[in-house]
């Protein structure tokens, strides 16, 4: 009779506990209208496309547990999907966004709503266009605070501070990649970098819009650094300050300081900063990594770091002390862009599969499509030849005529297959000298089945085909564990036991060292089609993508949830 009345006690606990949850959790309905406005940079005005009239977009600040319905109103000239980066959507892949793959667009004068919710997520994310490269200017931070009540396993300051970095073109970034798609060459490289929008202090007509961050002296802050750039892997620093890394792409790091970090498209990292330096003003700076042979824009954008007891000049040149400049390493470094990730641990012990059902190994790199005339305007890549890029010498074009997820789920043939090899079709040297018959890839829209909860190994092998390069592979829908990297070939005999399976860090977005390769693990727990892609969005429109379809699992727990009624059609 008494362990009956202290179950019952125990059970009425559990249930006010979770009421209280359902009670703290918060539903979020806003509008993003895609809407062209007048922007000016680099002494020019563009009718950039962006969401509410505002560049970057606004930041959406929700918490773990609250859900969000957000209405994208298309009052732009494009078609237009939105992706929330970071976010699982467990069980419901029709919010996940990348348009082709888990929708069609969102057309000129039509809307959608994404409906989703925060599942045991909590950090910084980010959202952005999934539709060519609308990204350029369609883009805000998302940033999930614990549930109420929930610590942070650091101590968290008073204040943060979003520092979203992106590429601005001087002209329409949609003509860029139209030139880029006639002539098969490699698209012009951006002609400035931004902070918070703002190309900064060493750019032409830029220095009065220079965005400035005030701060008191002994005051730390949280800065959610969010690489936004269409192409560029960066390097930030802040001059004079040491960076304290606390988290990478919405999880928790152990902390470590650093005086720069590198960061790739995709990527979000936190890091707190405190004022402990002579009262000043200091540079915040980016500017590129660029691990391949291929011309990038070498510019540098800022951000001024200034103590609200900053000195003035006195006297006749009376005014602001001009500001620190920080030590940022040189653009080619690949060892300090190792050496920064070779340090990213997990805060605790990693939930890290440690068997394998699923062993695939992808080669990841660019290619050349011949042409039968080289002489051809639409082939103008080298030697006469389009540029192309794959994952096991697979293509990967965007179906038109329905989604894929749309078409699994309807069980629709002639969209996709799905025999995508876990395996390159040739083996071959693949950091060495690779011979040309291997550098055309081949086109197709391909996918690969995995069993619900299969305990999953990707290694992501670089080549040395066209240039090595650093790719930041992004897959949505989940999180991964990156137990393993180096540079070279792959050994599956020898580099496997030097694998950290007790605190990998955890991310959505990895880059593949250059002429190396990189190893990560995940369960595959979430049903749906998911997207895994290289985030330089010059690779991806060139193919450097695959689907993963996920199937379900037993129940409607573990089955994707029936699509929306205003999903959009083809």
């Amino acid at each position: 009779m008494e362990s009956t009345r202290q179950f019952s006690s125990l059970a009425f606990i559990a249930l006010l506990a979770y009421f209280a949850f359902l009670a703290s959790a918060e539903l979020h309905v806003r509008e993003f209208v895609i809407q062209p406005k007048p922007v000016k940079k680099l002494c020019r005005t563009h009718e950039s496309i962006t969401v509410n009239g505002q560049f970057p977009g606004p930041t959406l600040e929700v918490r773990n547990g609250d859900s969000l319905a957000i209405t994208v109103i298309n009052k732009a000239r494009y078609n237009i999907s939105i992706h929330w980066h970071g976010i699982r959507q467990l069980r419901n892949p029709w919010a996940d966004g990348p348009e082709y793959i888990t929708q069609c667009p969102i057309r000129p004068g039509q809307s959608y709503t994404y409906r989703f919710t925060i599942e045991d997520q909590e950090g910084t994310l980010w959202w952005h266009a999934h539709s060519r490269w609308l990204r350029a200017t369609v883009y805000g931070a998302l940033i999930i605070y614990p549930r109420l009540g929930s610590p942070y396993p650091f101590h968290m300051p008073k204040r943060d501070i979003p520092i979203l970095l992106g590429e601005w073109w001087d002209r329409n970034p949609m003509d860029v990649l139209r030139q880029a798609q006639f002539t098969g060459a490699a698209a012009n490289v951006s002609d400035a970098y931004t902070i918070n929008g703002q190309p900064g202090d060493l750019y032409r007509c830029s220095r009065s819009e220079t965005v400035r961050f005030p701060i008191f002296p002994g005051e730390t802050v949280q800065l959610r650094v969010i690489n936004a750039g269409l192409n560029q892997e960066l390097f930030f620093s802040v001059a004079n300050h040491q960076l304290t890394v606390v988290e990478t792409d919405s999880a928790y790091t152990k902390p470590f300081t650093t005086s720069v970090i590198m960061i790739g498209p995709g990527q979000t990292t936190n890091v707190l900063i405190t004022a402990n330096q002579r009262p000043g003003r200091y540079y915040m700076a980016a500017r590129a990594y660029n691990s391949a042979n291929a011309p990038f824009d070498n510019t540098t954008t800022t951000a001024i770091l200034e103590y609200v007891n900053a000195p003035t000049r006195r006297g006749r040149g009376r005014g602001q002390i001009a500001p620190v400049f920080p030590v940022l390493p040189g653009f080619n470094d690949t060892a300090t862009a190792t050496a920064f990730t070779n340090r990213l641990r997990y805060w605790k012990r990693a939930p890290v599969p440690l068997q394998v059902d699923e062993n695939l190994f992808f080669t990841v790199g660019l290619g050349l499509i011949n042409c039968s005339n080289p002489n051809s305007p639409r082939c103008q890549g080298p030697n006469g030849t389009r540029f192309a890029a794959s994952i096991n010498n697979q293509s990967f074009v965007l179906p038109r005529r329905n989604s894929i997820m749309q078409a699994y789920y309807q069980g629709m043939p002639g969209i996709f297959t799905t025999d995508f090899p876990p395996v390159p079709p040739v083996q071959f040297d693949y950091t060495g000298n690779v011979s040309r018959g291997l550098w055309q890839p081949v086109k197709g829209t391909k996918a690969y089945k995995l069993k619900y909860k299969a305990n999953v190994q990707i290694v992501l092998q670089d080549t040395s085909i066209v240039t090595p390069e650093n790719h930041p592979m992004h897959l949505h829908g989940y999180q991964f564990y990156v137990v393993g990297s180096g540079f070279g070939n792959f050994n599956p005999r020898t580099d496997p036991a030097r694998f950290n399976l007790f605190d990998p860090p955890e991310r959505n977005t990895i880059g593949t060292p250059p002429g190396g390769w990189v190893a990560i693990r995940f369960v595959a727990d979430n049903p749906g089609a998911w997207f895994m892609h290289c985030h330089i969005d010059s690779h991806l429109g060139w193919g450097l993508a695959m689907v993963f379809l996920v199937e379900n699992g037993r129940g409607q727990l573990q089955s994707v949830q029936a699509p929306p009624l205003d999903l959009p059609r083809c």
